[in-house]
């Protein structure tokens, strides 16, 4: 059994089997108390670009999850006019320039650490990249780097509470993530009052961000980058070991971009995107009707295209699938990026490198290894 496998069982034992029995049965199938589901990244694509008939807010969709906890006006629970316009004005935070500013300030320190663990002895990359990952947070909602470990814990504390079978959350777990969420607000809102352009929310208050919309853009970005960048950071190094690219890649950086592509489609970091039908319509040869849920599963469409291949080309209809598509692309992909060539670079700069022991992460939402220890030689 691949480590891949192994971590999406631990993860989701019974979700993740049926998931990908569906998609052998259909590239769409109606599944009674699961709703539509969506196996094929060409019909996928045309979902995520269609909002007129697919939607995030509807009966199923993810704002029946997020709304009771972080509020209406987030990216996650948008769709329209309003939505556009909020992206447009968040859009001026992930420039080229903006994005380095933002990790050449909060990861220098972290990923020089790294270059230097590596160089004396193990290191269990799962927990540098949570550091790594909360000092980003940090410099987010304007926290000082010293609570790098309490903004990740804040985070994943919300994550944790979505499955993938899960269409609401009960009172006490809005509740609780309501609690762990406003340990992240109220440093975003002190910082937006104060309007400091040094810190995101005072930058988000220069463009032109309400106190609402700020706090709501750090929520979702909080929760969509927190959970898939510690997963995926350490599944690439495992992949990349497992498959004799570490080597490879570290006398030739030019395969870098290609490697890390084809790691994003290997572990999809949204395993699967939840719509809900507006208006009737079809997705291939099933027709939906409006209030009907819609499960795209991400890991199905995308892992048809086979094992990890970086040399291999990504069909169009795959190209990116796990960043989504039309108006709800992952607005924050080039902060992802730049945080994954970060810590990708550190580890590559110490090779040739081993994974010396790794271990799975249970009741997770994005599969992930609790623990991925590497040692140079």
């Amino acid at each position: 059994m691949s480590w891949e496998l192994k971590l999406h069982l631990a993860a989701h034992p019974v979700a993740y089997p049926l998931v990908r029995a569906v998609g052998r049965i259909a590239p769409v199938v109606r599944v009674p108390r699961v709703g539509v589901v969506v196996s094929d990244a060409a019909l996928a694509k045309e979902v995520l670009n269609d909002p007129a008939h697919f939607t995030k807010t509807g009966p199923g969709s993810p704002a029946d999850l997020w709304t009771p906890v972080v509020g209406p006006t987030v990216l996650l629970n948008m769709e329209g006019a309003a939505h556009g316009d909020l992206r447009r004005k968040l859009s001026g935070l992930f420039t080229p320039r903006s994005v380095a500013d933002l990790c050449g300030t909060v990861l220098e320190a972290p990923v020089e650490e790294l270059r230097n663990a590596l160089k004396a002895g193990p290191v269990d990359l799962v927990a540098v990249v949570r550091r790594l990952v909360g000092a980003v947070i940090c410099g987010l909602v304007g926290l000082e780097v010293s609570e790098a470990v309490a903004a990740h814990v804040a985070g994943t504390a919300i994550t944790s509470a979505i499955r993938l079978g899960r269409r609401s959350l009960t009172p006490a777990q809005v509740l609780r993530c309501r609690e762990s969420l406003g340990v992240l607000t109220k440093p975003a809102a002190r910082a937006w009052a104060d309007g400091d352009p040094t810190t995101v929310p005072g930058r988000m208050r220069q463009l032109g961000l309400t106190e609402e919309e700020a706090l709501g853009a750090v929520a979702a970005f909080v929760l969509t980058g927190t959970e898939t960048l510690v997963s995926y950071v350490p599944r690439l190094v495992a992949l990349l070991h497992d498959f004799g690219w570490l080597d490879r890649l570290a006398a030739d950086r030019s395969l870098v971009d290609d490697a890390v592509a084809e790691a994003l489609r290997v572990t999809v970091p949204s395993p699967v995107m939840l719509r809900s039908v507006a208006a009737d319509s079809r997705i291939g040869r099933v027709r939906v009707r409006a209030g009907d849920r819609v499960v795209i599963a991400t890991i199905s469409a995308a892992n048809a295209l086979g094992s990890f291949d970086p040399e291999r080309p990504h069909p169009p209809q795959i190209r990116q699938l796990w960043f989504g598509a039309g108006p709800h692309f992952c607005l924050g992909m080039p902060l992802a990026q730049a945080e994954i060539r970060a810590v990708l670079g550190a580890v590559l700069d110490a090779a040739p490198l081993s994974v010396v022991d790794r271990s799975a992460a249970g009741r997770v939402l994005i599969p992930s290894y609790s623990r991925l220890v590497v040692r140079r030689g």
